[in-house]
């Protein structure tokens, strides 16, 4: 416990995977947001142009791909695309197991905002299982439907021709983790293996019972031969990264619609309103490395400047790491297990140095400094 500390400037502990901090404490997230300031976005807006240019679509008919959920992010690039380039992108959407009627909603005024849209769902069978077993081994409770965004809509591209992919932000280097990329406009899907999927993601396909090979097809890349040329980027590497920002132009010019309460375990309302198994991907986060939702969204305020780190403590004091009970039943419907089952997964993910189990809830042993 007495290992564990927070960023001076934001409240990412130091518990988050790859996080580094500099001699005044504050994390790689933080030191970026500071760089941004410095940065020439109008030579990376060039550089943007070069990229459109270089990987102009083989058709002529779709210019690049933008993957969407409906949400803001998405939209916002789509947005971008279409309103400052004058381009023609095709939109996809990988659909989430555990579909929210909201997220139906907004992705469906998102497409009649106009944009072309494919929506693809992949074998719901297998994604049960890839999630089940990303659960019980990782503590990823959506692994499947996270392998399929990224080898799916790789299918899509090369099958339409398209050789530019669009993804929103670079979460690795906006919230602090890996920045390998962070000089890097586009990349190979070696990397999307190697370091998104982690690279061994195929053995888990082993583990499943299948009956025929064929219902993995979306859960694999295309074929080296294929897919050589396709090229993925991210928006956030041409342009500050505002999720706020985002969420008003999408509201604005996509129809984004926002809950009517804030989501669970955070102040906010309106991001990831897709699918229930963010819930629990929040909570298993905030298990394993003590920072939750309301965490995550707080520093993302302090950095913008909306926040001051005092708003931000007692919000995360108020939000954070709650367990997700409306959810549990569809949860235990879809990895097909009992509720003993369920919270036994929990509890082989929670970290023993930061909670205590007392009747049957994981309390924090910490108090955030």
């Amino acid at each position: 416990m007495k290992d564990i500390f927070w960023c001076t400037h934001c409240l990412m502990p130091s518990t988050r995977p790859r996080i580094t901090f500099d001699e005044r404490g504050w994390c790689n997230a933080c030191q970026w947001m500071e760089k941004k300031k410095t940065l020439n976005w109008d030579e990376r807006f060039e550089q943007l142009a070069k990229n459109l240019e270089k990987y102009k679509s083989d058709d002529g008919h779709y210019d690049c791909l933008v993957a969407v959920s409906g949400g803001k992010d998405g939209s916002y690039v789509a947005n971008q695309l279409k309103t400052k380039f004058k381009l023609n992108p095709l939109t996809v959407t990988i659909r989430p197991p555990l579909e929210m009627r909201l997220g139906n909603e907004n992705l469906k005024n998102f497409i009649h905002s106009g944009y072309d849209h494919i929506h693809i769902t992949p074998n719901a069978e297998v994604t049960r299982k890839l999630n089940k077993i990303g659960f019980i081994e990782k503590g990823f409770p959506y692994y499947g439907w996270v392998i399929a965004i990224h080898t799916a809509v790789a299918r899509v591209a090369v099958n339409f021709g398209i050789n530019l992919v669009f993804y929103a932000e670079d979460g690795e280097v906006e919230f602090g983790g890996n920045t390998d990329k962070v000089d890097q406009s586009v990349y190979s899907y070696y990397y999307q293996k190697k370091f998104v999927l982690e690279d061994s993601y195929e053995k888990l396909f082993e583990k499943i019972d299948i009956d025929d090979p064929s219902k993995l097809f979306f859960f694999k890349f295309p074929e080296d031969e294929r897919i050589k040329n396709l090229a993925f980027t991210h928006w956030s590497y041409y342009e500050n990264w505002d999720p706020y920002r985002n969420y008003l132009v999408a509201k604005e010019k996509c129809g984004l619609k926002e809950s009517t309460d804030t989501n669970l375990s955070t102040f906010t309302n309106f991001a990831q309103n897709d699918q229930d198994l963010y819930a629990l991907h929040t909570y298993l986060m905030y298990l394993k490395f003590g920072f939750g939702r309301a965490t995550a969204d707080a520093c993302i305020e302090i950095r913008r400047g909306a926040m001051s780190r005092g708003q931000a403590k007692n919000l995360i004091k108020l939000y954070d790491g709650r367990y997700p009970l409306d959810y549990v039943e569809s949860f235990l419907d879809h990895y097909e297990m009992s509720l003993d089952e369920f919270n036994t997964t929990l509890g082989k993910f929670a970290n023993k140095k930061l909670f205590d189990l007392k009747d049957g809830k994981w309390l924090p042993k910490f108090s955030i400094k």
